[in-house]
């Protein structure tokens, strides 16, 4: 795809974006704002640009008058960048010019590691826990009169050197009726054991010969939503992919909300019901996207938070919150697919990822197994940032780990126009330093209709270098501006105005809004923190750090830092590997090599019970400020606010 230069004046900023990238998407990558309250549906009309140079597709509405259109104006959310192009913002051009720069950067994400599959096959990791091979048995004769059982068991060890097989009842139940409708010609499926000396167990036949067709499932039981993978296990390809939110949500949006609705009559069973009916929806349109028959599924994989895989097995979770904090089991058997109620063959195994304490579950021990810092010499902290934002640290000598109970704020819970990263939801975010005007942009560039959780980091980082909040997230009450006001004796920001939006009252930011960030992002940073320090290191020893979830991709490194939530460290140090909890499943529905890998993890992993950790509370009240109490920590953030404190901006204060 062809990439054109954007030169943003009179900031002189320039960015490299794709053909066809909207340029007020452009803008704010560069850290360019641009007034815009609609969220760049085009409504408000504020974002009036002057193209000075190179074409633009679109930008034109009634806003733009035929004779503005001519000289070039346009709107910039409705704008295309086509060529090269030099764009004047005009209503900042008698701004001067360091003062743009002292409040602009440039956006920067984690650089995403991609995760090749098929090179299992490359490196000797290529065995998946499940194998089919197509069998042409000797027919039985009156001198050849073996059982069935025994025909097929001795021919797979004459011819593949087979060893130490267990042939499953249902499958004694298929076989005589089988061999003979396909005249002996068969396709066994044989489920190879994680550890050395173990059986391996024939758990399917079928007529003819199926080898080609052999797949696994594997998947995300995530608090918020339930991700799956459709994989050929004989090449490695990803088949078919299908998330969606997990309708547990109905019942309590946390874990702790899950938890205690487990404990209510028939409350255990209902959770697992609706999680199973999600699973099983999931699992049906992969299927159907792939276009292959369901019964050709050999094997599924899950990896969930601790509470997730107890409600899935239907395995009571009520000590999990009660102090000492135990959970039901760390490690699993395999269990029948039918038996959760999962509509598969009844061949199907599910096999679990174990988890490693109450609120460091599976999901977490895929997650290492995906960024594979078990296995390298770096020392690498891992981040799965969420409503529990479990953190590990350590190499392939040591880890450690913890959870760090951040709460609903990053997923848009607690807030007052909080919401999920969908459609409408405000994900970016700058203001004029003088007007304190917004800059909003929107999942899907609609009219705003509420605030996602990388759209709150960006708006109250944004607030906090510009002087809106102090760093204790109160609004500066001198600023003169109508869009800071007091609502029943809340201090607020208005974001969008009720005819800018896309609901029927003005979204606003709110002071306990703020509060809730700094308390989840003060939780995980200090939760690092003390991890640390119990281990006796420091972030300036950290060789790089790893962010996983959904949320991650949408962290802006210098904003993230800004209010306190990621240390302040090379940003080149920064990783985002996705959805690590699916990575690390697909990657042992191919190799068992890698599921032996699961187990001396959870061995090697020790936890720390962060409320048991006597200085994690310390750590945790220096972190409710923005960024720290301790500046030292962030001497870029420092020399910027310094820097910024100089400047004269006494035309924002209210006339006395």
């Amino acid at each position: 795809m062809n990439k054109h230069k954007v030169l943003f004046l009179p900031h002189n900023k320039e960015v490299i974006v794709k053909d066809g990238e909207n340029l007020i998407r452009a803008a704010m990558k560069a850290g360019v704002h641009i007034n815009a309250s609609c969220g760049g549906e085009g409504v408000c009309g504020k974002c009036r640009v002057l193209i000075e140079d190179g074409n633009v597709d679109g930008g034109t509405s009634e806003k733009i008058s035929r004779e503005d259109y001519a000289a070039g104006y346009r709107q910039a959310c409705l704008s295309s960048v086509k060529s090269d192009i030099v764009v004047r913002v005009p209503v900042e051009s008698a701004i001067d010019a360091s003062v743009l720069n002292a409040w602009s950067s440039p956006r920067r994400a984690a650089g995403v590691r991609e995760v090749n599959f098929e090179r299992f096959k490359q490196n000797g990791c290529f065995l998946p826990p499940v194998e089919k091979k197509y069998l042409e048995l000797p027919k039985p004769t009156a001198k050849d009169n073996l059982p069935d059982v025994a025909r097929l068991i001795s021919y797979l060890k004459r011819k593949y050197n087979e060893q130490r097989l267990v042939v499953d009842l249902p499958v004694i139940r298929k076989i005589p009726d089988i061999f003979r409708e396909c005249n002996f010609n068969i396709t066994v499926t044989l489920a190879r054991p994680v550890q050395i000396g173990r059986k391996t167990h024939i758990i399917n036949i079928q007529p003819g010969d199926l080898t080609g067709e052999n797949y696994a499932i594997a998947l995300d039981i995530g608090t918020t939503t339930i991700y799956g993978q459709l994989i050929d296990v004989n090449t490695g390809a990803i088949m078919a992919r299908y998330g969606n939110f997990n309708r547990q949500i109905s019942y309590g949006e946390d874990v702790i909300a899950r938890l205690v609705y487990a404990e209510k009559p028939e409350g255990l069973k209902r959770l697992h019901d609706v999680v199973v009916e999600i699973v099983n929806h999931i699992i049906k349109k992969m299927a159907h996207e792939a276009e292959i028959d369901s019964e050709q599924i050999s094997v599924m994989i899950l990896a969930g938070n601790t509470t997730m895989t107890q409600l899935m097995l239907k395995v009571n979770p009520k000590y999990i919150r009660r102090s000492p904090y135990v959970p039901a089991s760390a490690l699993y058997p395999p269990i029948k697919a039918v038996d959760l109620n999962i509509t598969l063959g009844e061949h199907v195994s599910a096999l679990i990822f174990p988890a490693i304490s109450s609120y460091v579950g599976g999901d977490i021990v895929a997650g290492v197994i995906a960024s594979e810092m078990y296995k390298a010499e770096e020392l690498t902290i891992y981040m799965d940032i969420g409503t529990n934002a479990e953190v590990v640290i350590g190499n392939r000598d040591w880890l450690v780990c913890a959870a760090c109970s951040a709460g609903p704020a990053f997923e848009g819970g607690g807030i007052k126009f909080g919401m999920r990263a969908i459609k409408g939801a405000i994900e970016d975010f700058s203001i004029d330093p003088l007007t304190l005007e917004p800059m909003n942009i929107t999942v899907e560039n609609v009219r705003p209709r509420g605030i996602c959780g990388s759209g709150l980091i960006n708006i109250v980082a944004a607030l906090f270098e510009t002087g809106v909040i102090d760093n204790i997230g109160r609004f500066n009450r001198d600023l003169d501006t109508n869009r800071i006001r007091s609502q029943n004796g809340i201090y607020e920001y208005v974001l969008a105005w009720t005819d800018e939006n896309g609901i029927d009252k003005d979204i606003v930011l709110t002071e306990p809004d703020i509060n809730n960030l700094i308390r989840a992002k003060g939780a995980l940073y200090s939760g690092c923190m003390t991890l640390l320090e119990e281990v006796g290191i420091g972030f300036h020893d950290i060789d790089r750090i790893v962010l996983a979830g959904g949320f991650g991709s949408y962290i802006d490194l210098e904003r993230a830092m800004t209010i306190g939530l990621l240390p302040e460290i090379d940003p080149d140090k920064f990783t985002y590997i996705g959805n690590g909890s699916l990575i690390g499943a697909t990657i042992c529905c191919l190799s068992n090599h890698i599921r032996k890998d699961v187990v001396e993890i959870t061995r090697r992993m020790t936890n720390f019970e962060l409320s048991e950790t006597a200085s994690y509370m310390n750590n945790y009240m220096a972190s409710l400020f923005l960024p720290h109490t301790d500046m030292s920590r962030f001497p870029r953030i420092k020399q910027r606010l310094e820097a910024r404190k100089g400047k004269d901006f006494e035309g924002r204060l209210k006339s006395s």
